[in-house]
């Protein structure tokens, strides 16, 4: 397979942090991430192949997203950077560690796992129907309490989130509905293929020699705190958190003690962000 020339969002400048967004998802819905860390840091936010801009009609499997990350930093010179990865993200960073271990020095995972499972009750014909409504008039009034209260608590975002604030409706607005209208039907099935292939890597990520940080929503139903700890716990080197009141979507929720956290972590941390790449 040749690699997708990805379509990118860099801001900053230093030490380099590839942030790989999640399903459905975008580079720009990392900017919860990428807006702060890129003061301090050169952040590197690519729409992977199917989603965003680097759209794709063929079929593709999961492994194609690795190709493709490598031919990026190759093409920007990157010889070593800590990954960020939220829910897809997660799992492409911890794969990109088992392949390219010298590049990775550090990961920061979101609401992943290496072998994820969740617990989503199934969805009716009502969920979907507010779920459209919500997104619609959230689209127009981001964030309106009204909208909030009678349609948005009825809807799908009662799973994604816990903390229905217009902080939280407002990314949804101005990040999720284009990401997920971004995602192609390519996209979806090659993640759709790996899930029931039954993806799991719990026995492999124990080769990972980085240092890891893992952040959980506690009412994840997409990706349970229960895998996401089993993983941290397969992990040589990590730190695990689990948010209370939380969903699947906790950095929208939670912004600033979530940032405040990984820049605990990046701090206790100065050797994974020695910049080798920049005289």
């Amino acid at each position: 397979m040749i690699a997708v020339n990805l379509n990118v969002n860099i801001q900053g400048k230093g030490f380099p942090i590839l942030c790989l967004h999640g399903h459905p998802g975008s580079a720009s819905s990392m900017s919860v991430f990428t807006n702060h860390l890129s003061k301090r840091f050169q952040t590197i936010a690519p729409d992977l192949r199917g989603y965003g801009s680097s759209l794709t009609q063929q079929d593709f499997s999961m492994t194609d997203h690795l190709i493709d990350l490598e031919a990026l930093l190759d093409r920007l010179e990157i010889e070593k950077c800590l990954v960020l990865g939220w829910s897809l993200g997660g799992i492409m960073a911890m794969e990109l560690a088992l392949k390219f271990p010298e590049r990775v020095t550090g990961l920061i995972l979101i609401a992943t796992a290496a072998r994820p499972r969740g617990n989503h009750p199934p969805i009716s014909w009502q969920d979907n129907f507010y779920t459209g409504l919500a997104s619609i008039v959230n689209r127009i009034t981001p964030g309106w309490q009204w909208n909030i209260d009678n349609l948005g608590k009825r809807s799908l975002y009662r799973y994604l989130i816990q903390q229905h604030t217009p902080q939280a409706y407002q990314y949804l607005a101005l990040e999720a509905m284009s990401a997920y209208l971004q995602t192609s039907t390519a996209a979806t099935k090659a993640l759709n293929q790996a899930l029931q292939a039954g993806y799991n890597r719990l026995g492999d990520i124990q080769q990972i020699e980085c240092p890891c940080l893992v952040l959980a929503g506690a009412n994840d139903r997409h990706i349970t705190p229960e895998s996401s700890l089993e993983t941290s716990q397969n992990l040589k080197d990590s730190q695990w958190r689990c948010y209370p009141n939380t969903a699947h979507l906790f950095p929208w929720e939670i912004s600033e003690q979530v940032i405040r956290d990984i820049d605990h972590w990046l701090d206790e941390h100065p050797q994974l962000l020695l910049d080798v790449n920049i005289e």
